[in-house]
């Protein structure tokens, strides 16, 4: 049984796992998006969305605990300045999972994994339905065309 068992394995060793994550959620921070495959993008969400929760407390100890786990000191400062004042009215769900379908080399199936609200990217909510083609028709006073005869 796995009670209380959190993260998954993904066939590494515990060092090589750490590392790997480490790396992800620098290039996260950093870039505000990661593609990777699907299981590392789960994982990977719960670490960012620790450490955006991280720069939201502002504290010493809490940018001292962000730089043991972030590689960069320029990405540990865009996290504190940057991207926690972005989600403080934000209450969770910093991070969100895009399947994007599978890898040509090996069929693995691959996700993007992105911060949300993220500059350059409008919110969702702005977004207008477009409109279809057959009814644009429809209304100009076309339509089908019928045969004479």
């Amino acid at each position: 049984m796995r009670h209380r068992v959190a993260g998954k394995k993904l066939n590494r060793t515990p060092a090589h796992r750490r590392a790997l994550f480490r790396n992800l959620v620098t290039a996260l921070l950093d870039h505000e998006a990661v593609r990777t495959t699907d299981a590392k993008a789960k994982e990977l969400k719960r670490w960012g969305d620790r450490l955006i929760t991280l720069g939201k407390q502002g504290t010493l100890h809490a940018r001292r605990r962000a730089a043991a786990l972030v590689q960069s000191r320029t990405v540990v400062k865009k996290l504190f300045d940057e991207l926690a004042p972005r989600y403080q009215a934000r209450q969770g769900g910093y991070t969100r999972v895009v399947k994007l379908g599978v890898r040509a080399g090996d069929a693995a199936p691959v996700s993007i994994v992105e911060l949300v609200d993220r500059a350059g990217s409008e919110p969702e909510t702005t977004k207008k339905k477009p409109q279809r083609r057959r009814d644009t028709a429809k209304a100009a006073g076309g339509g089908k065309k019928r045969a004479a005869g």
